[in-house]
């Protein structure tokens, strides 16, 4: 369990949308020495609070526009994570979570159109041993996609 004051709640509420944010402002913004920010920064950059700084790209723009959520069956027992061993290699997978439920896996995937989501399916999910069956949810419109986690107010506002 993580220990976050209300300061540390009001840097990860600026840094998450805006991770170019310059020190300098999130002090401002903090009513603070930028010294002691960028110490509280780095702080929950060691805790592993802060996990990475990343760049949204429009997935269009690099002819990525097939996004696709694939359920996975496997043939072994629950708590078997070979084949996430082998799932968390491929490129093209982008998210994979372990499930309760029919399935075992469930994973997002972004492809340049059907065919190219078929060549994936066929030679890097087909090839991995354990894999019974695939359900296939290929996404019409996406209507909201972000990463942004709904930060808890601090207590003293």
């Amino acid at each position: 369990m993580y220990s976050l004051d209300a300061i540390d709640l009001k840097i990860l509420s600026l840094l998450q949308p805006d991770a170019r944010m310059q020190n300098a402002a999130l002090a401002k913004e903090l009513g603070m020495a930028p010294s002691a920010v960028l110490e509280r920064v780095r702080k929950l950059e060691e805790k592993g609070i802060i996990k990475s700084y990343t760049t949204g790209i429009n997935p269009s723009a690099v002819d990525l526009k097939l996004l696709a959520f694939i359920s996975i069956k496997s043939s072994t027992g629950p708590g078997d994570l070979n084949i996430g061993e082998y799932l968390k290699q491929m490129p093209q997978v982008l998210e994979l979570h372990n499930i309760a439920g029919d399935d075992c896996y469930i994973i997002k995937v972004r492809a340049t159109d059907p065919q190219s989501l078929a060549h994936f399916m066929r030679n890097s999910l087909g090839r991995v041993p354990g894999i019974v069956s695939t359900k296939t949810t290929i996404v019409l419109e996406t209507l909201k996609e972000d990463n942004y986690l709904p930060i808890p107010k601090p207590t003293d506002e």
